[in-house]
């Protein structure tokens, strides 16, 4: 089985994690022989306020989480106290360390960064943090026209509805093009914005 977690934190931006489990558990509950698990989880337990205001009850914790194949570390506002936050640091580099397929949506690169696991390979993450994220760790090569770029074990998302491209090209990976294509058909995506 592969089990997908999506952290979510207080200040979490809502599409940066919603967009992903939205394709991610499209998959497992249409394609159920793929062996998918996707779950939530959090730092504790508590009901979880996102940068709008979603409120989000997590299904586990980090502590109960259980093996992660695969990570979905979203952006926003809440998680710029992680950036100096020693034990999230030290928990992502565990998980990098692991074998965990580390992926993130929007400013979730930013934490990544200061983890190190961005040092010396490209990445990219929102247009407005790109220099940011450029001033982060060592050497990080930044892919501002990107919308998402997979350098092996750590794949980082622009921002926002990017994830939704992060996440089927994730499918694409464990599986293959025409099950990421029958996702993409089963959510109706087809990005052609009116404006």
């Amino acid at each position: 089985m592969t089990r997908i977690g999506v952290f979510v934190f207080d200040g979490a931006e809502e599409l940066d994690f919603v967009g992903p489990w939205e394709v991610l558990t499209m998959w497992a509950k249409s394609f159920p022989d793929d062996d998918v698990e996707v779950f939530t989880f959090a730092p504790g337990a508590e009901v979880v306020t996102c940068a709008k205001g979603l409120r989000v009850v997590p299904d586990q914790t980090i502590d109960t989480a259980g093996r992660i194949d695969v990570l979905v570390y979203p952006g926003g506002e809440g998680n710029r106290a992680h950036l100096s936050d020693d034990a999230i640091k030290g928990w992502l580099n565990k998980l990098a360390a692991d074998g965990t397929l580390m992926t993130s949506v929007c400013t979730g690169s930013l934490v990544y960064a200061a983890a190190g696991l961005l040092d010396g390979r490209p990445a990219v993450t929102h247009w407005a943090y790109l220099e940011v994220l450029q001033g982060l760790g060592q050497r990080v090569d930044v892919r501002k026209d990107e919308r998402f770029v997979d350098d092996g074990n750590v794949i980082t998302a622009a921002g926002v509805s990017a994830g939704i491209d992060m996440a089927l090209h994730l499918v694409q990976r464990l599986t293959s093009v025409e099950r990421a294509r029958e996702v993409k058909k089963l959510i109706q995506y087809d990005p052609q914005p009116p404006v």
